[in-house]
């Protein structure tokens, strides 16, 4: 009996050492500004697995994308083929459907609400989740294409509030909050 809880113990410890070394602030998706990437730092708790843009822009048509932001946000510009759930009222509904090892990465602003959102769909039981690290920010800063709510390729971005636009800088993005 001993050697089985030694056993479990060494076991949790070593999956436990391994999120922290994936999520570690050393083992970081890269951001262009590091400005950013020391604010994402700061409002990121590093709970669930992260994937740089650079990534998404290969796994894209693979994953399901899921938009954590409001709706406003998400009818004004979002990655092609995400779907709205939100995140002050979440709509899962249809995501609790799919199988529980679907690829799932979630995004927001910045990763701040979607890493709530992934954190819930862990807990569901959803094994391969990610939060977009940079969210879409950072996604529009590389120059990566965007939609409107038609599914029209667009340069408008919605920036949550004044505050945040700072952190959008390419110059082929137009802001508004």
């Amino acid at each position: 009996m001993r050697s089985h809880s030694i056993f479990i113990f060494l076991s949790l410890a070593f999956l436990l050492t391994q999120c922290y070394a994936q999520n570690s602030p050393n083992n970081l998706p890269q951001v262009q500004n590091e400005a950013f990437n020391q604010e994402l730092k700061r409002l990121l708790s590093f709970s669930v697995p992260l994937v740089g843009v650079d990534e998404l822009a290969t796994i894209q048509k693979k994953a399901v994308l899921l938009d954590a932001r409001a709706e406003e946000e998400y009818q004004t510009a979002h990655i092609p083929g995400a779907r709205f759930v939100g995140y002050e009222q979440l709509q899962l509904d249809e995501v609790f459907k799919l199988p529980k090892d679907t690829t799932i990465v979630v995004y927001c602003s910045v990763g701040y609400r979607s890493e709530r959102v992934a954190e819930k769909l862990k807990a569901a039981g959803f094994q391969k989740v990610y939060n977009l690290y940079g969210g879409i920010f950072e996604w529009a800063n590389k120059g990566f294409p965007l939609e409107d709510a038609a599914k029209r390729p667009t340069n408008q971005l919605h920036t949550y509030n004044k505050r945040w636009s700072k952190w959008v800088e390419n110059p082929q993005i137009k802001k508004q909050w």
